[in-house]
């Protein structure tokens, strides 16, 4: 089905950025899964092409755009590509709207130019060892002194938490009779005495993507580097968490239709029996049933993007979109690596990464129940 969603200005990069991670990312895979990381010098060439700095402000080296939709080709892109670029996404889509939306005016100027450069990597810190889902409950706190706050706690789970140059840090600043209240955004900048990085954790999937723990032990963060007002952060996140689910969502659908195209491929060149396995009525049966879910969920994902450029996309249709698309994503995988049999479950096949990569998705940016409770929230249940 035509998706109608981009102009000729997003096909444009599309095009750009499928050169661009086919020459310098997809050959560069495999060495940067070992490293468990990809190098920083990467980030730098992205932003030469102006991916970071889409939606920054002209006036701090950005091209300006507010719209979403060059987000959502980037995302699509590097899905498409069977790559992973770190925490490219999370710096993008994730911290970048907070320091656009709440910070000073100093704070814009002294951080957003190198965002869009690559100079200043960013990671956010919300979880830690003990609380997942409930931030409110949350341990990680701040305590006032003269000039500014001492924080003290652990997160854990962080993506590009061991190569960020500024960590943006949920802590408890105060405890009101609101749970939900107390919380602020603080961030700490790399070298801050008393911040210190755990070991980078060793996942399922998202094996370039560098998620560590992180720290505090009196750390002191200046009044300058509050994020917005004290006490809102709960406010602030919960106001982001219909873009963030839209990303997740978005990149899920990318990667089932990925995973459906090297299946494909796959089955026309492999032999079974002395035939094609795509010749088999079990193997067409299967793919024309993830062709048809997957045309769906293509078309739920794309009526998100347009409701999310109208700023109308509540926070239970992004948890809709978001349980629809990564529970299809996990259904699609599973399939797909079924048919690719023993090689599939090998690393030389792009639809054994696919599959690892994708288990994460019903569990970051809020679990499936967690979205099956806003979902049921927003029924009257």
């Amino acid at each position: 089905m035509e998706r109608g969603i981009y102009a000729p200005e997003h096909i444009d990069l599309a095009d750009t950025l499928r050169a661009f991670l086919a020459e310098n990312v997809v050959p560069n895979m495999e060495d940067w899964e070992e490293d468990g990381l990809v190098p920083r010098d990467l980030y730098r060439r992205v932003a030469d092409l102006g991916v970071l700095g889409i939606q920054v402000p002209a006036e701090y080296g950005g091209a300006g755009e507010s719209s979403f939709l060059f987000n959502c080709v980037v995302t699509e892109q590097i899905a498409y590509s069977r790559a992973t670029l770190g925490s490219l996404r999370v710096h993008t889509d994730v911290v970048m709207p907070y320091v656009m939306k709440y910070a000073t005016e100093e704070q814009r100027r002294r951080w957003l130019p190198g965002m869009a450069s690559a100079d200043v990597m960013t990671a956010i810190a919300m979880t830690e060892p003990g609380t997942g889902s409930d931030l409110a409950g949350m341990a990680t706190a701040a305590r006032r002194t003269d000039g500014g706050w001492l924080l003290n706690g652990a997160k854990t789970f962080i993506t590009g938490g061991a190569q960020a140059d500024l960590v943006i840090v949920v802590a408890r600043t105060s405890r009101p009779e609101n749970r939900r209240g107390g919380l602020s955004l603080l961030a700490v900048e790399d070298g801050a005495p008393g911040f210190t990085r755990g070991r980078m954790l060793k996942k399922l999937g998202l094996l370039t993507q560098d998620t560590s723990e992180l720290f505090f032990d009196d750390v002191f963060v200046p009044d300058a580097n509050l994020l917005g007002e004290e006490g809102r952060a709960f406010e602030y996140l919960a106001g982001n968490l219909a873009q963030e689910r839209l990303s997740i969502a978005v990149n899920a659908q990318a990667q089932a239709v990925a995973a459906l195209e090297v299946t494909t491929r796959y089955v026309r060149e492999r032999e079974v029996f002395g035939k094609s396995l795509s010749s088999f009525q079990n193997t067409k049966f299967v793919l024309a049933d993830l062709e048809t879910q997957i045309s769906a969920g293509q078309v739920f994902v794309d009526r998100a993007i347009a409701e999310h450029e109208r700023d109308a996309l509540s926070a239970a249709d992004a948890a809709k979109a978001k349980l629809f698309c990564t529970e299809l994503q996990g259904r699609v995988v599973d399939a797909c690596l079924q048919l690719h049999g023993g090689y599939g479950y090998t690393r030389e096949f792009d639809i054994c990464r696919l599959y690892a990569d994708a288990r994460v998705s019903r569990i970051y940016g809020g679990t499936s129940e967690v979205m099956k409770s806003i979902i049921a929230k927003s029924m009257g249940l």
